[in-house]
């Protein structure tokens, strides 16, 4: 039996026992081998079986299919696994049709499949959101099939998704400029369940989206409430609005490496009191208000042992604030001054100037920071 420690997501997914599942890009591919199949043979191989990046063979089972002299179309429902994927159950639809020897593996959007209309991501403006992996896994398997059965290897290839527009209002799409509907993602092929991969690297469009806009001044946000609180305070634009959810550490990370002039951080006051005690990681699974650190900041504004006691014993961290709100201590603007010097110490000297503001649930800016 082997001593070595097995780490990565492998290991992740292992040990929580949870079932993996396939990227629309990996669901397109599958799509697209079975239609193209279709159309050189005159039959659709079902299930059909594609090549992922790191060399798994998963194989698809069809869920339409149509074939005629001028196209075919193969639609696979995409299967998430136990990931809480918002396109779990998403039909996602590939039609085939052949091009003029030299013209290549042209991508086109159908319905429910967005199309880029801002600079910043990794397709040119104009293109159809289907991202670099999933293209070149297409023309790959498109090459395997035309070489298996005599095909040129020139189609054009348009991806729709159903009702994929709609799904995508829940997605960051139309803020990152995608409209219309989804993109097609993936860089390996597999949803890993709960996997943050997929919301930090939005947090990343949404930086390269904005300072390829010329954006200088970005925020990141814990939510819509935040949003709107940034947007009051500074009429940022939407494109300069980073809904970075928890993961605080992952917009201060990538903004060190590609800096902007200013960057606000906005939030409920008792997260952002975890990102002041040093958590990078805003989730109430992996951290949590630490009422001891907010009854030392509320000592270093001025409450005494009793108040100090009080908010230590608080249930809530919005509670202890409110108890340094009644007694005229400062709590909100200690949190949001430590919550900025956290910031720009992982920012280690970037030139970056941030500032922060607390709210709370209604939006109530309850605390500070200056701009440093």
């Amino acid at each position: 039996m082997s001593s070595e420690v097995e780490g990565g997501r492998s290991a992740q997914l292992k040990h929580t026992g949870l079932r993996p599942g396939w990227t629309t890009g990996a669901c397109a591919t599958a799509a697209t081998t079975a239609a193209y199949t279709a159309l050189l043979t005159g039959g659709f191989p079902d299930p059909v079986a594609v090549t992922l990046p790191k060399g798994q063979t998963p194989s698809f089972a069809l869920a339409v299919e149509e074939l005629t002299d001028s196209y075919a179309m193969a639609g696979i429902v995409k299967d998430a696994g136990d990931d809480p994927d918002v396109t779990h159950g998403a039909l996602v639809r590939a039609t085939v049709r052949r091009l003029p020897a030299g013209a290549g593996v042209v991508f086109r959007a159908g319905p429910g499949v967005g199309t880029v209309t801002r600079p910043g991501l990794p397709l040119p403006v104009g293109e159809p959101a289907v991202n670099p992996v999933p293209r070149q896994m297409m023309r790959d398997h498109v090459a395997r099939v035309a070489g298996r059965y005599g095909g040129s290897g020139d189609v054009e290839i348009t991806l729709s998704v159903d009702h994929g527009e709609e799904i995508a209002r829940s997605t960051w799409n139309p803020r990152l400029g995608i409209l219309g509907g989804l993109s097609v993602l993936g860089t390996t092929g597999i949803v890993v369940p709960y996997s943050c991969s997929a919301w930090i690297d939005s947090i990343r469009r949404g930086v390269d989206v904005a300072r390829a806009a010329g954006r200088t001044h970005l925020a990141g946000c814990t939510g819509s409430t935040s949003e709107r609180t940034v947007v009051a305070e500074y009429g940022l634009p939407e494109d300069a609005l980073l809904d970075m959810g928890d993961f605080a550490g992952a917009v201060l990370k990538y903004v060190r490496r590609h800096p902007v002039d200013r960057l606000t951080v906005c939030g409920g006051f008792a997260k952002l009191s975890k990102l002041a005690a040093s958590h990078l990681d805003l989730h109430s699974a992996r951290s949590q208000v630490d009422k001891g650190f907010l009854a030392r900041l509320a000592r270093r504004g001025g409450a005494d042992e009793a108040l100090a006691a009080a908010v230590a014993d608080a249930n809530t961290g919005l509670a202890a604030l409110q108890l340094c709100q009644t007694a005229g201590v400062p709590l909100g603007d200690l949190v949001a001054t430590v919550a900025r010097d956290e910031a720009l110490a992982v920012l280690r000297g970037a030139p970056v100037a941030v500032d922060v503001i607390c709210i709370d649930r209604a939006g109530t800016v309850v605390g500070r920071s200056s701009v440093a």
